[in-house]
């Protein structure tokens, strides 16, 4: 029999999103049973022959984020002695990534530490999507593919064909991105919050820097983790006049009271992308689109050395 010229592996963290990539790139997924031991162990078992072969495996870190690393690094090992040519790990979502700096004394690293255990699992190439931090990809010694999903997003945020649109950024250290955003919105007007933050989860305004009065507010930010943020930068557009406000994020995490406190911020709507699951939290106010294109687009560039970066231009 004639070995495919790639594979797609996935293991429980988001297969829906796996499958879609596979429906793109006109593949059936690859087999692996991924279940536990009575004791709550990972076990492991590559169903197909990949000997030989270019082998993706699509596995997102997001919640539980310790289930779902160990997944990754276990599937990684197995594909590694099962003689694979290579293997790509597609983690759409990377978690501990906001530990990315020793921000005070005796702390971990754990975006480094992370970076490191998926090499030494056995994976020669990393393939990711908006990082917390971009210098993550530092940290690999490997090659890292950082994809963007702001064509994706714009996309669906142009199709809503806006009046008066204004992106506004949760913090100052998203400017990047916003600006991003707000040049594909036609050249859209930039507004930036400056905040202090009051806790381990909790920030306060502090002010606001452009106007959002009288615009369509499209609140930007590449992950809502407890919602804190992205509700209070939508009350505050609420507070300074703006028109209607929307929440676009690349991963919905949605941990805590996130979705109560972006439910009270009474937003028209939150676009969000399936890089992570919402099973369980989906509501007729969060629209979610796909990234699987834009990721089977890059993994079919990848397997044929094409250019990538060139999908973002």
């Amino acid at each position: 029999m004639r070995k495919k010229e790639f594979q797609i592996f996935t293991g429980n963290s988001n297969r829906r999103l796996a499958e879609r990539i596979a429906k793109y790139l006109e593949l059936e997924m690859s087999n692996a049973e991924v279940s536990r031991f009575p004791d709550g162990e990972i076990d492991v078992k590559i169903g197909d022959d990949v000997r030989g072969a270019d082998v993706f495996l699509v596995q997102p870190t997001s919640p539980p984020v310790n289930e779902n690393l160990m997944e990754l690094l276990i599937m990684i090992d197995a594909l590694r002695r099962a003689s694979a040519e290579r293997i790509t790990a597609v983690i759409p979502y990377f978690g501990y990534a906001r530990q990315d700096r020793k921000a005070e004394g005796r702390v971990p690293i754990s975006a480094k530490l992370c970076a490191n255990l998926i090499t030494r699992a056995g994976a020669d190439r990393v393939m990711t999507m908006d990082l917390h931090a971009a210098q993550i990809q530092g940290f690999f010694d490997i090659p890292v593919d950082h994809l963007y999903a702001a064509p994706v997003l714009i996309d669906y945020v142009r199709k809503k064909e806006l009046q008066k649109p204004c992106v506004l950024c949760c913090d100052v250290g998203g400017a990047k991105m916003a600006r991003a955003y707000a040049k594909r919105l036609g050249g859209a007007p930039l507004a930036i919050i400056d905040k202090r933050r009051t806790g381990p989860s909790e920030t306060e305004v502090a002010e606001v820097i452009g106007t959002v009065e009288g615009h369509d507010v499209v609140v930007v930010d590449d992950m809502i983790s407890t919602g804190t943020s992205i509700a209070e930068a939508a009350r505050v557009a609420r507070e300074r006049g703006a028109r209607s406000v929307r929440m676009v994020a690349t991963h919905a995490v949605l941990c805590g009271k996130a979705m109560e406190k972006i439910e009270a911020s009474k937003v028209e709507e939150l676009v969000i992308t399936d890089s992570v699951p919402i099973t369980g939290k989906e509501r007729p106010w969060i629209k979610t689109v796909t990234v699987a294109e834009l990721l089977g687009e890059a993994i079919r560039r990848i397997h044929k050395s094409e250019s990538v970066s060139s999908l973002f231009v």
